[in-house]
């Protein structure tokens, strides 16, 4: 298993990667959204609404809310019932922590099919203000899944090498 270890470092850092990628992109997007509603209050309070603010800022709530589960998928940060498993011996442990790997990267593989079939599906679909196409909108379901099957299956390598993933073995900072 010598080669294990090589490639683990590079899978984790192009993990490392992504979510560098990711980060500034969901608080580019945070920012935007304040910008947006802010945009949103002042123009109803003090002129006329401007129309096409209540749609951004739908949108951007659906691109913020799937990228930033990635992140918290990522650092284990979901809700996650772990006494039972914790319990459990070592070589057991690891079983079922592959075993809920498997089954997560088997729904966001199916999550990645389903996403892009209904992108397909809503392509032909026009936002109301904005006359963007649906399919920008919902980009985001297969992407997101993608990358979250990314990580899942670098966990599964994780587990398989050293016994535990890194997001569960280490706290680390959103």
């Amino acid at each position: 298993m010598a080669f294990a270890q090589p490639l683990l470092t590079l899978l984790q850092r192009i993990e490392r990667g992504l979510d560098a990628i990711i980060q500034p992109v969901v608080f580019a997007g945070m920012a935007a959204l304040i910008g947006v509603i802010t945009l949103q209050i002042v123009s109803r309070v003090f002129f006329s609404a401007v129309g096409w603010t209540e749609e951004v800022a739908r949108f951007l709530l659906v691109w913020i809310t799937f990228l930033a589960s990635t992140l918290a998928f990522q650092r284990g940060r979901h809700i996650a019932v772990t006494f039972a498993v914790d319990a459990l011996p070592l070589p057991l442990r690891k079983l079922a922590r592959l075993a809920a790997l498997a089954v997560m990267l088997a729904f966001m593989v199916m999550l990645i099919i389903i996403g892009y079939r209904y992108m397909q599906v809503q392509s032909f679909q026009k936002s109301a203000s904005l006359r963007l196409s649906m399919t920008y909108v919902y980009a985001v379901i297969p992407l997101s899944s993608a990358i979250m099957a990314w990580y899942a299956l670098v966990d599964m390598i994780e587990v398989l090498i050293n016994g535990e993933p890194t997001a569960a073995a280490e706290e680390k900072p959103l």
